[in-house]
């Protein structure tokens, strides 16, 4: 899978790193720390189109996000 960097072009997927999917915070949770893990390692997974941020540690070192189809690794936006 190649990921474009706005500021690098095209780059591998080995120059990134997974920050995780967008999403907002279980709001329906009362206890701040369950909520807090539930932000942090308990994700969607979804089939389909996700937002996701990816960190690129082995060029520019910036945060992008990105929406991917899960089903077809394919960069949609």
């Amino acid at each position: 899978m190649w990921i474009t960097c706005p500021r690098c072009g095209g780059r591998p997927v080995e120059e990134y790193r997974f920050g995780g999917e967008v999403r907002g915070a279980a709001a329906w949770i009362t206890d701040a720390a369950l909520r807090d893990v539930d932000y942090v390692w308990m994700y969607d997974n979804i089939e389909g189109v996700t937002t996701e941020r990816w960190f690129h540690g082995a060029g520019c070192r910036r945060w992008l996000t990105i929406r991917r189809d899960t089903t077809t690794d394919t960069i949609v936006a």
